[in-house]
């Protein structure tokens, strides 16, 4: 920990430091960076014009969405001869400024892919005058292809230097639903049904929010996705190659949920009702803002009911030698839940080139899953001779999955001159978490109705993290910009676990001493800092290259409930006994992005960075849920982090009435966390008479690698202005391969993994409009078998009305299908898993929004920073869908729950 703080203070000496020499200005801010850039254009010479100190500014914004225009083209003309003379580029909030302009008359052109160009009249710039031309509207370029009308689709997919963002804000079938929805859309992520999700392939992604971590996220990535609704979404920004700046967490790439935010003058306030046979959900949003300090308060909860579903499943144990027993199981599933996410924020410009930021927000999710008459019946050879036994067991099992999260944050930002910025960042976050089960024993020789004894896990955890971090940049010449930083994460996990057992139904419950109690207690401290190094070259090259170097301090022990003191936990083992300690550990992360910009507004980029994964607390948590007796599953608190190498080649732009977006990937990931299934045994039946049986085990090791190459397609195209289409497939080869010596374990497989989506919107007079989504996951591979595919689609139509203040919706989801059937498939030298879930997820949902109070147009705000702890492998897809549809441990040994 001292050595921490001392790093802690150090960086931010540094970058103060730095702060204090002059940085030249007029950089050029790059593509996807958030910040204004001046640049060259083409045919002018801004090293010989004259120089003045006149300045002229304003906004770009798209005229029928009303959204800002990114990185248009801002000319400086001479009025006489109508060539260009200087340039800059509009920011991602549409604000451009020309600077040390020379007294004189002079026009404005506006220009952009998939606009019309546009042009001002005569400016005159008197001495030290500053002229502010307000907000100018962009009207879509529409022009005739073979007699169909054709739009550029730019703003629907945006492609930057390290990232790709997809504008979610015109979806219509997500209203009422959550970010799960929109996520399945989006080009090179896949979401299973369970909201797991993963990018190009690969679960190790990290997920932020308006580029903030939570530790909600950290627990379970799908449960975090349910709190936050679709239509509050602005985009998903895809980093698939983050820079030096961003942790080194998330092997694949980080995930940005952008939501929709309001920085204009005055009041509004929005809500948002709705109604369907499976949910309902009720949004409340609004904002106030008056001269230099706004705040915001957003809320919205959610009800989940009539969620049903069914499960069997057949599994081996054992080898010839020693005897196979087979076990079947069925049971029915059903869910419930109640969602809510509560927020105030507060800005505040403290003066012209100084501002805060501060934000407080609580999200509870409480879920309840249940399996009913979860029957087990097993065939076990009998010793001495060739006979099978038969025993049979019942069960229903009730999962109760709370949780409560508090993030509260503050950032400071002092802009001393153009693209020179320091800011200072803080963040606090708890996650409390509880996640118990208790079952109900049927009597097994009789009725299957009657209770005749209880079992209970109870699971109580604790996810804690503080921040710091100081970031600082400034320019070097015209076209260089120097990003340094310093950065430091305390993170507390804390998670506990007893047995309970009832003789009777009758009877209250007591400790189970078959099981003794436990918990973990698991600190791990993380010191970063990093140097980023971006060029621009006048032939539109841009490098942006970087170096970050993280050190890891862990310390982890046992709590050994009912003895005193704690055990520590030495690497490779989980026993309660052990001696030693997890080692602490540094990396260092290299990154490089290449892009060159095309003629016709197409781009071509190469990229490679390293990530590293360390692994969540429900892969370290050593409680044993064995919910389902004969499908267990364990953490393991010894994992190391994984370590992944990628490369990327892609392309994109306009291909005549066409946007595409091409990657070529590779990836190489080692001492990959993965999912062990192995033969154990466990007390089934009565508890006050158990029945030991072989089950299959899960757990977690570092003894994986994976080595995936693949490529990611999207297009999108708009016809006669009003219909739009677009899809995109995502496939790839993966190899998985393990090296334990251990023949019972060793396993290996290969194949080749499809995904894809389509996507048509239809936009009628009158404010109608009706959107249709289909898309589907293929088999995922997996070390020891795989999970199968399954196809999902939603049909919506939407009217606006009183000026769009408005909408009324109607969606429909998965209405031809009932169930959707998975099959996945498990198997290794001792074991044999065949599994069936079925889901009963026809949806239907009446949608009503209204929004009242009026904002005007203000000054355009200053890019506000925030904290990105791209940290921790956690719950997102990869190993199966979540014990919530299927019985718990089930399916293949799910990952734990609660941890």
């Amino acid at each position: 920990m001292k050595n921490v703080l001392l790093f802690v203070l150090f960086a931010g000496l540094t970058t103060t430091s730095f702060a204090q020499f002059p940085g030249g200005g007029g950089m050029p801010g790059m593509p996807g960076s958030g910040n204004q850039r001046q640049t060259n254009i083409p045919g002018t010479d801004t090293d010989t014009r004259p120089k003045g100190n006149g300045k002229i500014s304003g906004v770009l914004m798209d005229s029928t969405t009303n959204k800002p225009v990114e990185f248009a083209t801002v000319a400086l003309l001479n009025p006489k001869t109508g060539k260009p003379i200087d340039g800059t580029t509009s920011d991602d909030k549409g604000r451009y400024t020309l600077t040390k302009i020379a007294p004189g008359e002079y026009r404005i052109q506006f220009g952009f892919v998939g606009y019309k160009n546009k042009e001002t009249g005569i400016v005159k710039i008197e001495k030290g005058s500053e002229i502010l031309l307000g907000l100018t509207k962009m009207t879509a370029d529409v022009r005739t292809l073979n007699e169909v009308q054709v739009v550029g689709q730019a703003a629907l997919i945006e492609e930057k230097v390290d990232r790709l963002v997809y504008n979610a804000d015109k979806d219509i079938t997500a209203k009422g639903g959550d970010a799960t929805d929109v996520m399945r859309k989006v080009p090179m992520l896949s979401v299973d049904l369970d909201g797991n999700v993963s990018m190009r392939g690969s679960s190790n992604v990290r997920v932020l929010i308006n580029n903030k971590p939570s530790t909600i996220v950290a627990s379970s990535v799908a449960d975090a996705l349910k709190q936050i609704p679709a239509d509050m979404i602005k985009s998903i920004e895809v980093i698939t190659s983050p820079s030096a700046k961003y942790d080194a967490e998330g092997s694949a790439g980080i995930i940005n949920i952008v939501t929709k935010k309001n920085t204009l003058q005055g009041f509004t306030l929005n809500t948002d009702v709705g109604q369907g046979n499976r949910g309902t959900s009720l949004n409340l949003n609004g904002s106030y803002r008056q001269g230099k300090m706004g705040f915001s308060l957003g809320g919205f909860g959610r009800a989940e009911y009539n969620v049903h579903g069914t499960f069997n499943n057949v599994q081996t144990t054992g080898s010839a030698a020693t005897g196979i027993t087979t076990q079947y199981q069925t049971a029915d599933t059903r869910r419930s839940g109640l969602f809510g996410n509560y927020q105030l924020g507060w800005d505040y410009d403290i003066s012209k080139n100084s501002s805060l930021t501060a934000s407080l927000r609580y999200g509870a999710r409480n879920g309840t899953n249940y399996q009913d008459r979860l029957l087990t019946e097993t065939y076990a050879p009998i010793p001495l001779g060739n006979n099978l036994s038969q025993s049979r067991s019942g069960r229903n099992v009730k999962t109760i999955d709370n949780s409560g999260t508090i993030d509260a944050n503050l950032t400071y930002t002092h802009t001393y001159k153009p693209q020179q910025e320091l800011s200072v960042l803080a963040l606090y976050s708890r996650n409390n978490r509880t996640n118990n089960f208790v079952a109900d024993l049927l009597n097994s020789t009789d009725d299957f109705q009657t209770v005749i004894s209880r079992q209970r896990n109870d699971n109580p955890s604790t996810n804690q993290e503080s921040t710091l971090q100081v970031d600082y940049q400034t320019p070097i010449k015209k076209n260089q910009l120097l990003e340094i930083g310093g950065k430091g994460i305390f993170r507390q996990v804390d998670s506990r676990y007893q047995y309970f057992r009832a003789l009777s139904p009758d009877t209250g419950y007591q400790l189970d001493p078959t099981r003794p109690s436990n918990g973990l207690n698991y600190n791990q401290n993380i010191a970063a800092s990093y140097l980023a190094y971006t060029y621009t070259s006048k032939t539109k090259y841009t490098i942006k290259a970087g170096l970050r170097y993280e050190y890891t301090f862990i310390n982890a022990n046992f709590t050994n409930e009912g003895s005193s003191g704690t055990t520590p936990i030495t690497t490779g083992t989980a026993s309660a006994s052990a001696v030693g300690a997890i080692p602490n550990y540094g990396l260092l992360v290299p990154s490089i992005n290449l892009s060159k910009s095309l003629k016709g507004g197409k781009s071509i980029k190469v990229g490679y960075n390293r990530r590293i994964q360390r692994p969540g607390i429900q892969f370290l948590n050593p409680n044993l849920n064995a919910s389902n007796p004969t499908n267990v599953s364990v953490g393991n608190p010894t994992l190391s982090p994984e370590k992944t190498d990628n490369l990327e080649l892609g392309l994109s732009g306009q291909v005549k009435a066409f946007y595409v977006n091409a990657t070529l990937f590779a990836r190489r990931t080692t001492g990959e966390i993965t999912s062990v299934r192995s033969v154990d045994s466990t007390a089934t039946g009565d508890v006050t008479n158990p029945v030991y049986n072989r089950v299959i085990k899960t757990s977690y090791a570092n003894i994986g690698r994976e080595d995936a190459v693949g490529l990611n397609l999207f297009t999108n195209v708009t016809l006669f202005s009003k219909l739009q289409l677009g899809g995109g497939v995502d496939i790839y080869h993966v190899n998985l391969t393990n090296n334990v010596s251990d023949p019972t374990l060793r396993a290996s497989n290969s194949g080749v993994v499809i995904s894809g989506r389509l996507f048509s919107t239809l936009t009628i007079k009158n404010g109608w409009a009706v959107q249709a989504f289909g898309g589907m996951r293929g088999k995922q591979v997996q070390l020891q078998g795989y999970q199968g595919s399954f196809a999902f689609y939603n049909l919506g139509v939407r009217k606006e009305f009183n000026e769009k203040r408005g909408t009324i919706g109607l969606a429909a989801e998965n209405f031809l299908n009932f169930p959707f059937t998975v099959n996945s498939q498990f198997q290794s030298p001792v074991l044999t898993q065949v599994s069936q879930t079925n889901f009963y997820n026809a949806g239907f949902r009446v949608n009503f929004s209204y929004r009242i109070g009026k904002m005007s147009f203000d000054q355009p705000q200053r890019r506000k920073k925030s904290i990105n702890n791209d940290d921790e492998k956690s719950e997102g897809g990869g190993d199966q869908p979540q014990q919530q549809t299927a019985p718990a441990g089930g399916n293949g040994g799910g990952r734990p729950r609660g941890k």
